[in-house]
């Protein structure tokens, strides 16, 4: 069986596409993340009500350490990184903790926050190696099945045209978007070499130029945006305050469920099993990335769930495309007009792609449950872990009464569903007949 994944992955983790082939999928990998790493200093800005400058300083901060902790997690420094295609940005995660200290404190406490905050996932990577054991096949086959169904209302949102949107859920939209997925779909299974290696690509492409004719791209910011913004270290300052660094605590905590997740995620759409060692790089590249991106001013950085359906989607898994990656993201946030570019793309071209690439996550997950003997045990521990995981993250109210603590780790429905499964798998005994 793993010989047949092995086959199926065009580039595994440790090979090395052609130049030309590896830059076309680098930026494929972009064009998929660049939404939501620009979107949390976007929302948090226009919620702390920044200037237009600090606004800019926290984005183009935001692009650039995207690029660095990109390349330090799939790349690899030592014991820092998983040294698999990870890409990393920040997460929403953060939102309501950054804008809470934010309130108070301005970027100079956010960004001591960040930074004594990041020390939460350096500790906790130590503790990553004994805790693999208690993550047998129906627990990661779960936990990636949660990690693309829990995202599939991202997809929705974005092919609607973006939550808060004036045309939400319009006939134009849902027709871009639509248009986009079965090009996308049509270029993939279809398509010769490069064309289905870079189908996502090249359908957002065609998408985006589609949109201009009619009138769904708008170039204000571009060119409202500067040619080039240095970035520079603490900036505004920083400031250290302690209930500010407990308020990111628990948001820490869940960025460790999910990058752990998501690293093995990522070994199930390359084919190949992710050591412990690995996971722990990849949690203590959170912890580093995170401080890294404080002392720039941005916020925390975690890893990105929605490139493991690309991986999927074009069998693509090599490390290099993702370092390439990395180092394109670096250059973008020094140059804010070019980021500007792509973050005006429409919301439905990504909804297209996006709806492909969260399914087939959920799909693999599925795939890695299919080989494992589903008794009456193991249904009762995916059904309750589903149902809390996909629960939350439909009905977020529900967690309104609970303590801030309890709602930001119970938030994320991929950190709900795999303690409920991690919970039951260790309190539901397996018979002697199992």
């Amino acid at each position: 069986m793993e010989n047949t994944k092995e086959q199926l992955v065009k580039y595994k983790i440790e090979d090395v596409p052609p130049t030309s082939v590896a830059v076309v999928l680098a930026w494929q990998h972009i064009l998929a993340a660049f939404a939501g790493i620009i979107a949390v200093p976007l929302v948090v800005s226009a919620a702390l009500g920044f200037s237009v400058e600090e606004t800019s300083f926290m984005v183009s901060a935001t692009i650039f350490v995207s690029g660095i902790t990109t390349i330090l997690q799939s790349k690899g420094l030592g014991p820092i990184g998983a040294r698999v295609s990870g890409m990393m940005g920040t997460d929403f995660t953060f939102v309501n903790p950054t804008i809470s200290v934010g309130s108070q404190f301005g970027i100079a406490g956010i960004v001591g926050a960040t930074i004594a905050g990041s020390f939460v996932e350096i500790i906790l990577s130590r503790f990553i190696k004994p805790l693999t054991r208690f993550f047998p096949p129906l627990i990661t086959g779960t936990v990636v099945a949660l990690i693309g169904i829990t995202l599939l209302p991202v997809s929705m949102d974005w092919a609607a045209g973006g939550v808060g949107a004036s045309d939400y859920g319009s006939l134009r939209n849902l027709t871009v978007a639509f248009a986009v997925m079965v090009f996308t779909l049509c270029l993939n299974h279809f398509g010769k070499g490069i064309w289905s290696t870079a189908s996502v690509f090249i359908g957002m492409i065609v998408g985006y130029i589609i949109c201009i004719p009619l009138g769904m791209v708008d170039l204000t910011e571009v060119y409202a945006a500067d040619w080039i913004a240095l970035p520079s270290i603490l900036r505004y300052g920083v400031y250290f305050d302690l209930a500010s660094i407990l308020a990111y605590v628990p948001a820490y905590l869940v960025s460790t469920i999910g990058t752990f997740g998501i690293m093995i995620a990522i070994g199930e759409a390359s084919g190949e099993k992710i050591s412990s060692e690995r996971l722990q790089g990849g949690v203590l590249c959170d912890g580093v990335g995170s401080m890294i991106s404080g002392l720039f001013g941005a916020g925390p950085n975690t890893a990105f769930s929605q490139n493991v359906g690309l991986i999927t989607l074009t069998k693509v898994a090599s490390r290099r495309v993702m370092i390439l990656a990395g180092i394109f993201l670096t250059i973008l946030g020094i140059f804010p007009k070019l980021s500007a570019l792509i973050a005006v793309m429409p919301q439905p071209v990504l909804g297209g792609v996006g709806v492909i690439m969260f399914g087939l996550v959920a799909a693999q997950g599925i795939k890695t449950l299919s080989q494992v003997h589903l008794g009456d045990r193991e249904l009762l521990i995916i059904s309750v872990a589903f149902a809390l995981g996909i629960g939350v993250t439909v009905r977020p109210e529900i967690l309104s009464g609970l303590p801030q603590a309890a709602q930001m780790i119970l938030s994320s429905g991929i950190s709900t569903g795999t303690l409920a499964a991690l919970i039951l798998n260790i309190v539901l005994k397996e018979s002697k007949g199992e």
